[in-house]
């Protein structure tokens, strides 16, 4: 058992500012934890994440500042073979006692893979490679997924998944490695909480509405067409005060969402905001919603589930992967089959028979600590 009260050196690889998005703001966040307990923290980030012919979307980059008070370090490029070598050396020259990879996609594995091997040799088994699953097995699948993913996890001392689904899906690539349950903490990075008027302000919407919010990247797997034949169920149709904002980029062509809001007659009660949203943003647009909606088609775990928490809205969420695990039906929202008509049955109980969730969300939050990763990942 690790004593957790030596100090450590702990090394992150993955993304981090100047790159955007959830995986970047996990990583950030667990850095300042490990460093709120005394250890040495370095975040070893990317040169270059991926050539921008793979990236769907419309740019990689956050437009914030730095963190501050974080020793973030670019040095790995995830297209070059040399370069993982070069990185594997300069990580095991800092002598870490752990080397966090935060995992989420294969197409990582062979740059992880290898710095992860080239960084252990020579330590004596001193450093330990921690695999920090996000996911394992991708949502929209890929030739070599399966091959690449092996060559990551056996590289690795052991594992911590955020969902029982994704521990599940590391029994067939290393069943004999310890892996650690630890679900994916509140992301309470985004402020504190304003009322909903303050948001609708800030957002140029009417307070006097009901919002419905589906937040986050705009990808197939996650069922924006779904939830929009849902909303347009005649049973809600009627209810003029109830609107749809859509808020997040679009990874691929968005032109078949706007095709079926007109297909449709959604128009009028949708609101849509299809940038990035940025960090200083998030806070006005949870809290103007009424109820966060992630009508998945596929799941591990999510962190909008986390935000929709630290900001305590009720949700609405499909039965697939990691979420039943983390938003109990009729405790801090619904839970319901992956289906059209589930979504809309549920939608249209929210409407006309509103449920005071408050309670419920507060005692699930306390569950979903930063400590508590931080001592998986130790432990």
């Amino acid at each position: 058992m690790v004593n957790l009260q030596v100090m450590s050196k702990i090394v992150i690889v993955g993304p981090a500012h100047p790159y955007r998005g959830g995986i970047a703001a996990f990583s950030e966040r667990l850095a300042r934890e490990f460093q709120l307990q005394g250890h040495e923290v370095i975040l070893c980030t990317f040169t270059l994440q991926y050539p921008s012919f793979l990236f769907p979307g419309q740019t990689q980059y956050s437009t914030s500042s730095a963190p501050i008070g974080l020793k973030i370090v670019r040095m790995l490029n995830s297209i070059n073979p040399l370069n993982w070598l070069r990185t594997g050396i300069q990580i095991r020259k800092m002598h870490p006692d752990y080397v966090v990879f935060a995992f989420w996609l294969p197409y990582m594995a062979p740059a992880f893979g290898t710095v992860a091997r080239v960084a252990k040799s020579g330590s004596g088994g001193n450093t330990k490679m921690v695999g920090l699953l996000h996911n394992l097995v991708p949502h929209e699948k890929r030739p070599g997924d399966t091959r690449f993913a092996r060559y990551f996890c056996d590289a690795m001392d052991s594992f911590v998944a955020m969902s029982e689904s994704v521990r599940s899906d590391l029994k067939d690539f290393a069943p004999e490695k310890i892996c650690s349950f630890s679900p994916h903490p509140l992301y309470d990075n985004f402020g504190a909480t304003v009322t909903k008027g303050e948001a609708c302000r800030v957002l140029g919407l009417d307070d006097k509405c009901r919002y419905l919010l589906f937040f986050g990247l705009i990808r197939d797997y996650k069922g924006l067409d779904w939830l929009m034949e849902a909303f347009a169920d005649e049973r809600l149709s009627a209810q003029k005060d109830l609107k749809l904002i859509i808020a997040g980029e679009f990874y691929g062509d968005g032109k078949k969402y706007h095709e079926l809001a007109d297909r449709l007659c959604l128009n009028d009660r949708l609101i849509w905001n299809t940038e990035f949203v940025p960090d200083g943003m998030v806070k006005y647009h949870f809290c103007a919603a009424d109820m966060v909606v992630q009508p998945y088609k596929s799941a591990t775990q999510s962190g909008i589930t986390q935000i929709a928490y630290h900001f305590e809205r009720p949700m609405l969420v499909t039965r697939v992967g990691g979420l039943p695990e983390v938003v109990p039906d009729g405790k801090a929202g619904y839970c319901v089959e992956p289906s059209v008509k589930a979504i809309a049955d549920a939608l249209v109980e929210f409407s006309e028979n509103p449920v005071d969730f408050s309670q419920g969300l507060k005692s699930e939050k306390e569950k979903y600590s930063w400590k508590a990763m931080a001592d998986a990942v130790l432990r």
